[in-house]
């Protein structure tokens, strides 16, 4: 990973480029793909969002790679690993998420992605818990961390800092795995 890049069967997980702009911004402004967020993104909020991304990467040495396949075609979104800068009871902590253009849904590319990236994280990062959250009604992403052997216990559910509260959104459930599950999980 010496350039950033780490690949799995089908996928490319690797750092940001200028000419991902376009496509992260069209995810992003899709009411399908953003359903589970408070809004979609405009162009410029997208473009600060991987700002961000490069800004964790450079502080942290991880953060979300853009995910593009490996026989070519453009960004299809992004998977990785990130230190939330909100405040919880498992904080501080972090955090594996996805955001995957509604085109490539259904094809396991979250799963797989997902999978690589928690390889990253308890091989090369030597985390000892890596945790997810979404909103209960989020039943895709739910599905990919249930197939990643993360656990949710109902004990975990918060309301998110980042969402005001009375909001519909502000529920929250926590899954999480451990290194040893994970080495179990992948045999």
């Amino acid at each position: 990973m010496a350039d950033g890049t780490i690949e799995t069967e089908r996928l490319r997980l690797r750092l940001w480029r200028a000419e991902d702009l376009a496509p992260f911004a069209a995810l992003n402004a899709d009411p399908a793909v953003m359903e589970h967020f408070p809004r979609p993104l405009d162009r410029a909020e997208s473009d600060a969002l991987v700002g961000r991304i490069g800004a964790h990467f450079d502080r942290h040495g991880f953060g979300f790679w853009a995910v593009e396949l490996k026989d070519g075609g453009p960004l299809i979104g992004m998977v990785g690993l990130t230190v939330p800068l909100w405040t919880a009871s498992f904080t501080p902590c972090v955090e594996i998420g996805w955001r995957l253009a509604a085109a490539y849904w259904g094809q396991g590319y979250a799963s797989e992605a997902a999978a690589r990236a928690l390889d990253h994280g308890f091989g090369a990062l030597g985390l000892a818990e890596i945790v997810a959250c979404t909103l209960p009604g989020n039943r895709r992403s739910r599905a990919v961390m249930e197939r990643l052997g993360m656990r949710r216990s109902a004990a975990d559910d918060f309301d998110h800092p980042s969402v005001p509260a009375g909001h519909p959104m502000v529920r929250h459930v926590l899954y999480r795995i451990d290194a040893a599950t994970w080495r179990q999980t992948r045999g």
